[in-house]
């Protein structure tokens, strides 16, 4: 399953540290299908080290965060562009084709349609944020 998996990846640690933080590793290995968009410890690195520990002590943003990041269905590379629905409750907007997507704008996908278990996971260059 997709949180396992990714522990797995040294390239996305700091991400499976915030997830297990969050308390989100049993929801996300057992939901049955799911799309993850997981930045790497370089799109962490963009935040400012003292926001970024404020947001990892704050469970709630945290959570937020993280659910933006996850679409309760499996997403193809043709099924990609456009605006999708999140585990977090807003729309995010993923634009582009072929090997060149970006997502929210902001993130490009610099890996993907990697298979897990029950996950297609898309690997970003850019940790995103909800919009308020």
């Amino acid at each position: 399953p997709v949180a396992t998996a990714a522990s797995g990846n040294p390239l996305l640690s700091t991400l499976v540290s915030a997830v297990k933080q969050a308390g989100l590793v049993d929801s996300l290995n057992t939901a049955p299908e799911l799309t993850v968009f997981a930045p790497t410890n370089d799109a962490f690195k963009k935040i400012p080290a003292a926001d970024l520990k404020k947001v990892l002590a704050d469970k709630k943003t945290l959570t937020s965060i993280l659910t933006y990041h996850v679409v309760p269905e499996k997403l193809t590379p043709a099924d990609l562009a456009g605006g999708h629905a999140t585990l977090e409750g807003r729309e995010l907007m993923v634009g582009g084709s072929g090997q060149d997507f970006k997502v929210d704008g902001a993130a490009s996908v610099i890996c993907g349609n990697v298979q897990t278990a029950n996950a297609n996971v898309y690997i970003i260059d850019s940790v995103l944020m909800p919009k308020s």
